[in-house]
């Protein structure tokens, strides 16, 4: 029995083989007829034609700026703050130091910086909701949701000059927002106190 088993695997193993080997002998004659058949670009040649210059030395530009120099040097943008910026933006803090750097504007990380102090202010965690709250701001200053969260957070916790100021600074933002109406509603609680 063992042996009937054998020898019927390998006629099934010469099958699949003789197979195999006909499927690429097809293969390779079909690719072979292809690439026979291709037209091949014939690019007209002028013998008489002299051999081109080597110009490696001295290129040829368009902007006739001598080789070996940068045109980089034409299309420089100035982008040094105006002498008077300082000045006319004090809030901007321009000119604190010798150090240029500045929070870049980023409203989805605020958008996120919004959403996690969210959960801390369902959690109960103020401290938390603070730090992100005012992280959102960094990245979006005069973002009006995060602004009335802020005072929200800030009015809780009992920073009341804090929570009048965000309340404050949310109407100059969104006068007739979502939230203007409790802000109006928590600035006139805040004054009686």
């Amino acid at each position: 029995m063992t042996v009937f088993g054998f020898a019927y695997n390998m006629d099934v193993r010469f099958r699949y083989l003789f197979l195999t080997i006909l499927c690429l002998g097809l293969i390779s004659t079909a690719a072979a007829q292809d690439s026979s058949q291709r037209p091949v670009e014939q690019l007209p040649t002028d013998k008489s034609a002299p051999p081109p210059k080597d110009n490696t030395a001295n290129p040829p530009r368009s902007d006739n700026v001598p080789a070996g120099e940068s045109s980089s040097k034409q299309t420089a943008i100035d982008v040094s703050p105006p002498d008077n910026d300082a000045k006319s933006h004090p809030e901007a803090g321009l000119g604190n130091g010798d150090v240029d750097e500045f929070t870049p504007y980023n409203p989805m990380k605020a958008m996120k910086d919004v959403e996690v102090g969210d959960f801390y202010m369902k959690k109960e965690n103020y401290g938390a909701a603070i730090s992100r709250y005012r992280e959102a701001l960094e990245y979006k200053p005069h973002d009006g949701e995060a602004t009335f969260k802020l005072a929200e957070v800030l009015n809780k916790t009992g920073d009341f000059d804090g929570a009048k100021e965000n309340y404050d600074a949310y109407l100059k933002i969104l006068p007739n927002g979502p939230y203007a109406r409790k802000s109006r509603e928590s600035l006139e609680k805040l004054k009686r106190k």
